[in-house]
């Protein structure tokens, strides 16, 4: 392996590159570990390291099918965390080691294939005393590391049966869980959060038929839902710009928008530009805002697939200035907690104090919203977040602060029926146990709010 080699290069937190003469197999399990460490540690997204389809990839050191390997394992390492940390404790009698550089994240891995994937018993050992060997400050624990994992994959069953849903949940997420939505929904939640989801599309038209070819179903909500592992360029329509991947309650907020062709709506946080692409395919005109042209780039390249047209602004949404909109969408950045089905790293990832540095940039974006907005004209605003801070809270005092805006309420048949989505006040609500479908794969959704405003 050359020095400038993309696995050479080193980083705060990040493992030493595997040795040259590494086996079969070494290097994808050296590269999950390496993305939880980074995750752990950093506080890193594992899509910094494994992007999905609107993602940049970064200089690859695996092929597609031993990167798919490693993100698999990084995954349901961050998805089941609590659990595997549960199971590690049980054979280690003095806690981790300190100074043990990468071991943490070494073991974290390897039990992640022990306990939920249909990986070797043995070779998930090997592959992880290898690389615990290869690294100085974890070398000491190669014994140590051996005899954890092989007790690991003994009591499987027994880890198993003794796993709580509230194990793989971060204590502080469940307390606020626990007091928004009460214990039996911060159950179902923890729950829902253990199911790896499906891939769900946003069709231009016929859901019914392209839920066919597709081998899919339609959801209530017109989105299509899939329960293929075909690489999503790979499937029928990709090319040729027929959809676009958008969880089913992230494609929501953008109906809630009562447009008519030619109206001027603006997406005040567009990237990566699926509500953008709902907005066009209505006929909107569509000034779609993103602070960065990197990810405006990304953008540019989904509208063009999907032979749609936008109006591409690289600005401030928080003091973007233009004549009046018809109509204002603020899909605005939070902590992203609703997102832990697709996401399980986030919960590991994100604090507290998160949400209330959001919070304030949510204020403002709502506020410019207000402005942009003409007379008569609607604001849809939404966050995928869990926190009432990020959602309701933020409506309550927006509407404090304007007597000119008024809640226009959300009802059940706008969203394909789903009454339980929708709250006293009238807006929307989505949480990842709703939408129960006949297995748990198809079922649930991103965790969603929306709250519909009219400028009077």
């Amino acid at each position: 392996m050359p020095p400038n080699h993309p696995a050479m290069r080193k980083s705060a937190g990040a493992q030493r590159p595997p040795p040259p003469e590494a086996t079969p197999g070494y290097l994808p399990r050296w590269v999950a570990a390496q993305a939880i460490n980074d995750a752990l540690t950093l506080g890193k997204p594992l899509d910094d390291r494994f992007p999905g389809p609107d993602g940049d990839a970064p200089p690859q050191i695996l092929d597609a099918r031993d990167r798919a390997l490693a993100r698999s394992i990084a995954t349901v390492a961050m998805r089941r965390l609590g659990t595997i940390r549960k199971g590690l404790a049980r054979f280690l009698e003095k806690g981790m080691p300190r100074k043990s550089g990468p071991l943490e994240s070494t073991l974290i891995a390897a039990a992640a294939q022990l306990l939920f994937l249909d990986a070797s018993d043995h070779a998930a050992v090997d592959l992880a005393v290898r690389a615990v060997r290869a690294d100085p400050t974890s070398a000491p624990y190669i014994a140590l590391a051996n005899a954890v994992l092989r007790n690991i994959a003994r009591a499987k069953a027994e880890i198993l049966g003794d796993a709580e849903p509230l194990d793989d949940v971060p204590a502080w997420l469940a307390a606020r869980w626990r007091t928004h939505y009460g214990e039996a929904t911060l159950l179902a939640i923890a729950a829902a959060h253990r199911c790896e989801p499906t891939l769900d599309l946003t069709v231009k038209s016929d859901p019914a038929a392209w839920a066919e070819r597709l081998g899919g179903i339609v959801l209530p909500t017109g989105s299509v839902r899939l329960d293929a592992h075909t690489p999503i360029p790979d499937l029928p329509g990709f090319t040729d710009g027929e959809w676009w991947v958008q969880d089913a309650a992230a494609a929501l907020p953008a109906l809630l928008l009562p447009i008519s062709p030619g109206d001027r709506v603006v997406d005040l946080c567009a990237a990566p530009g699926g509500k953008t692409a709902q907005l066009a395919a209505r006929g909107a005109r569509v000034s779609a805002l993103d602070r960065s042209a990197h990810r405006l780039k990304r953008v540019a390249a989904n509208l063009e697939r999907l032979k749609l047209e936008a109006e591409l602004v690289i600005a401030n949404a928080a003091t973007y200035e233009s004549t009046p909109f018809d109509a204002a969408l603020v899909d605005a950045p939070c902590s992203s907690t609703g997102t832990i089905r697709r996401h399980p790293d986030v919960a590991w990832t994100k604090r507290s104090n998160d949400i209330t540095a959001l919070a304030k940039v949510q204020a403002e974006l709502l506020a410019r919203a207000v402005l942009l907005t003409k007379k008569g004209g609607t604001i849809v605003y939404s966050t995928c977040s869990l926190e009432p801070e990020e959602g309701e809270a933020q409506i309550s005092a927006l509407l404090r602060r304007n007597p000119d805006i008024s809640r226009a309420p959300i009802t059940a048949d706008e969203v394909g029926g789903l009454a339980e989505c929708i709250t006293p006040l009238g807006d929307l609500r989505t949480l990842p146990c709703h939408l129960q479908a006949a297995t748990p794969r198809q079922s649930g959704l991103d965790g969603f709010y929306a709250a519909r405003l009219r400028k009077i």
